[in-house]
């Protein structure tokens, strides 16, 4: 439940401009959780979550970057992906229905310089990365990520 939860605040922060933890406890009552304000406060810190300057000006909470995959990125591959695949320097992940915007942003939390960005929808993930060899390396190192979990 906790993993569930945890990946629909990611998916919650990115669709959402949430301002405050009663805010986003809120927006996670609506779909269907029941937390308190102290689970939301472990959960944010757990997830590394950081108030930040959004597009339009506003404070909100966004996914902070991290230099190397932390469990939460990869609690979220084991739950979330169902095929990886590279064609030249693009990398397509398959998710679960609903699950790619989660995933994406843990992709993006990776922080490397190879990436250039990430492109989500409902279930699926475009990753642009600089070269070809890059995009089979961290091709590669998703796959593995997911087995040995």
């Amino acid at each position: 439940m906790k993993r569930q939860r945890q990946t629909k605040i990611l998916e919650i922060i990115e669709q959402n401009c949430v301002q405050t933890q009663e805010g986003l406890l809120d927006l996670l009552t609506q779909a269907g959780y029941s937390v308190t304000q102290a689970t939301i406060s472990r959960d944010i810190r757990e997830l590394n979550l950081v108030k930040a300057t959004g597009p339009n000006g506003e404070y909100r909470y966004m996914a902070g970057k991290v230099d190397s995959p932390t469990p939460k990125f990869q609690i979220a591959l084991t739950d979330s992906i169902t095929k990886v695949d590279a064609a030249g320097n693009l990398i397509v992940i398959k998710t679960f229905s609903g699950m790619a915007q989660a995933v994406a942003t843990c992709i993006d939390s990776l922080n490397t310089s190879d990436i250039i960005g990430c492109v989500a929808g409902d279930d699926a993930i475009l990753v642009v990365v600089k070269t070809e060899a890059a995009a089979h390396t961290l091709c590669d190192r998703i796959k593995d990520m997911i087995k040995t979990l």
